[in-house]
């Protein structure tokens, strides 16, 4: 059995190598062709696309821009717009530290009791609830205009995401393991250390997934709100500016920008949920078939 299962892993392995074509001088792989080549076709198919049929129907460039007109306007602005993505990436990390570190705590406390989880998780859905443009402008008041306001809207928008994850993982874990410990005499607190916190880290991976593209959108609705002037904004009030402006193909620039920030922060969290549960858990562990 065990020799089976190791001539069908090689006999994959041996599939997915790159075969070389001697007479054509190509690398053939087909896995790669489907996954890299085939969206970047269509990509290049929609952007050709767009560009000659702007120029065919002669659309002026403040309503739809060609892409060039939009690379040319990232080339113009790009230390502003550099400096608006450090400002808008350094608020939203800011936030979404502590909608974690206070997420995973406050779950960890109403899972320790279950009448602090029927006190306490009704307001964790009010909070979530109500809409952020609501109430960003009491946040203003309470914490001032600036980078103090866009954290607080950055952090409440990617709380719940962790609070909630954090919570199903504690509640999840196998009650045989619990009555194992307590059978060894284990604390709660041991319990909840040493056998639900780790039980719970592929949701609590999942819920940092959804947070870190949250803690981005939030500082950007927060820079619409309680945005910096004098040149010291970050994403959100540059596409204000920029919209008043009627600055369009800028305007594409920092969108497309605000989108790739949001891609690159969700890659560095899930490399880094796959280094964290890759060894383990199944979830994260190449499956071969």
């Amino acid at each position: 059995m065990e020799m089976e299962i190791r001539n069908k892993r090689n006999k994959i392995e041996k599939n997915e190598q790159p075969r070389f074509n001697s007479k054509k001088g190509l690398v053939k792989n087909p896995r790669l062709f489907e996954v890299y080549l085939m969206p970047l076709v269509a990509f290049v198919l929609f952007i050709l696309i767009w560009q000659f049929g702007v120029q065919i129907t002669g659309a002026p460039h403040y309503i739809l821009p060609k892409p060039t007109d939009i690379f040319n306007a990232a080339i113009e602005n790009s230390s502003n717009m550099f400096l608006s993505v450090v400002r808008t990436i350094s608020a939203a990390l800011i936030g979404f530290i502590i909608s974690v570190v206070v997420g995973i705590t406050g779950a960890i406390i109403m899972a320790s009791s279950k009448i602090l989880q029927k006190s306490l998780y009704p307001y964790a859905i009010l909070l979530q609830t109500v809409p952020i443009v609501a109430i960003a402008p009491i946040i203003v008041i309470w914490f001032g205009s600036g980078i103090n306001a866009i954290v607080v809207i950055a952090f409440i928008i990617g709380f719940f995401p962790m609070l909630s994850n954090t919570l199903v993982g504690l509640n999840s874990t196998d009650h045989n393991m619990i009555n194992l410990f307590q059978m060894y005499s284990a604390s709660k607190w041991q319990i909840m250390f040493k056998l639900r916190l780790p039980a719970a880290l592929p949701y609590i991976m999942a819920g940092l997934k959804i947070s870190c593209t949250l803690a981005i959108v939030g500082a950007i609705v927060g820079e619409y709100v309680a945005g910096i002037g004098g040149g010291q904004g970050g994403l959100g009030y540059a596409i204000t500016v920029a919209a008043a402006r009627l600055q369009t193909p800028y305007l594409f620039a920092l969108g497309l920008a605000s989108s790739i920030l949001g891609i690159l922060f969700f890659l560095v969290v899930n490399a880094f949920s796959k280094w964290v549960l890759s060894s383990w858990h199944e979830s994260e562990m190449k499956i071969e078939n």
